[in-house]
Order: structure tokens, then sequence, then C-alpha cells
């Protein structure tokens, strides 16, 4: 089953705390995924995109555009347990 998000709030920084259905909560740190994905840079370089992340209708992808995304069970595996 793929773990549904519930909210997700932006701790700066490039990380997001992200709470799931199940109540799992994690910080996922997206600096790494900035210094290995090439798409993700995009964070950096475009001034203000960070703060454009939303959630889709099923709840289990954040994106920021259509090139920048993270599916919520990597999110689940890979964030840590706050």
């Amino acid at each position: 089953m793929i773990p549904r998000i519930k909210s997700i709030i932006d701790r700066n920084d490039y990380k997001l705390e992200v709470l799931f259905d199940d109540g799992k909560k994690v910080i996922y740190d997206v600096s790494d995924d900035i210094k290995t994905l090439e798409n993700f840079k995009d964070l950096v370089d475009i001034p203000g995109l960070w703060k454009q992340f939303t959630l889709d209708q099923s709840r289990t992808c954040i994106s920021w555009n259509e090139y920048i995304d993270l599916p919520s069970d990597t999110i689940y595996e890979y964030g840590s347990v706050m």
C-alpha cells in the first residue's frame, strides 16, 4: 500500500516535515536530491520555486512543477523519523 500524506510543513533549508495517515512523521531533506538530480537544482536556482510545492489529489506525491516531484513512498522510506 502506498503511504498517503496527511500534511506537509516547510522546515526551510530544503527540508520538509511530512505527516502520514498512519501517524508516522518524518523530516525529508531535499538537499540530497538537489545535489544528485539535475531537475531538482531548479529548487535553488529559480527564486520562490521551493515554496510552491503542492500535494497531488491522491496524496501520494509532492510536486513543484512538471519536472520535479517526490513520491510519498520515497519520503516514507528515506525520511528521518521524528
